[in-house]
């Protein structure tokens, strides 16, 4: 039977679907694994219901038309970062809407499999090795969890400790990989050492320009009401680097997964 259902590259992949389209692939081990939930994809992050989803499978593509236009040829973009010398940089996206449920992180999953396809299948074709975690899904409303299970009062050592440590192992994930998103920025109510932690990730990787995918019910142009610290120049920053594409429409959460 073949493997390529359970295969980001099937795609793109002129043995899926034959006979050496099987869970022994090295390029499918490379992206998932020897039991499907390791490799590439394993080490970005994301959530299990949003580890297959493409620009092109993606359950928001039909509501968010507007937006999926815009990201089929921002996705061919992608082949810049193996471009060498003075180029035009990819740019990042911000993912806006009031309304919860309209398909942001399904659409900034879709683009972070694009993203590590195409570093993978890039890679292989320059004859180079591909980063083992190109790119970091960050859940921020979950990293908050952490953060709140060893910064609440009389938190037992054992549940503390390996808390703080998943906690500052995402953070510098989050600030290093090539390739991030942070799904949902505009948490409002949050202590001020969580929103400096936040910050920081924000801010580094706006100053190195590196390639970040933001969901939010939050305007970049009101970023400074959910962030006291963030400077006008560092949204100025943001907004320079990012494609903003508003979502539309109501919650689809009643009917299908597509947050």
């Amino acid at each position: 039977m073949s493997n390529a259902p359970n295969c980001i590259l099937a795609q793109h992949c002129s043995l899926a679907d034959g006979p050496k389209c099987t869970r022994l692939c090295g390029s499918y081990i490379a992206m998932h694994g020897f039991n499907g939930a390791g490799g590439r994809v394993g080490a970005a992050n994301l959530p299990d219901e949003y580890r297959m989803v493409t620009i092109a499978n993606s359950p928001a593509r039909a509501s968010q038309a507007a937006v999926y236009a815009k990201l089929d040829p921002y996705v061919a973009t992608f082949a810049r970062q193996f471009e060498e010398g003075p180029t035009e940089r990819i740019k990042s996206l911000y993912l806006v809407s009031a309304s919860p449920g309209t398909g942001k992180t399904t659409t900034a999953a879709a683009v972070t499999n694009e993203y590590i396809t195409r570093h993978f299948i890039g890679s292989i074709q320059r004859n180079r090795q591909a980063l083992d975690r190109p790119a970091y899904f960050l859940d921020v409303n979950a990293w908050q969890t952490l953060y709140n299970e060893f910064n609440r009062a009389r938190v037992p050592d054992d549940v503390a400790e390996p808390a703080a440590r998943q906690f500052y192992a995402q953070m510098q994930a989050a600030k290093t990989a090539p390739f991030v998103v942070l799904d949902d920025i505009g948490v409002r109510e949050v202590t001020e050492g969580f929103r400096g932690d936040l910050h920081a990730i924000i801010n580094h990787r706006a100053t190195n320009g590196l390639i970040t995918v933001y969901t939010s019910n939050v305007a970049i142009d009101e970023l400074p009401q959910v962030f006291k610290e963030i400077e006008p120049r560092l949204v100025d920053r943001i907004r320079d680097m990012c494609i903003v594409l508003p979502f539309v429409g109501e919650s689809k959460r009643g009917l299908r997964r597509s947050a």
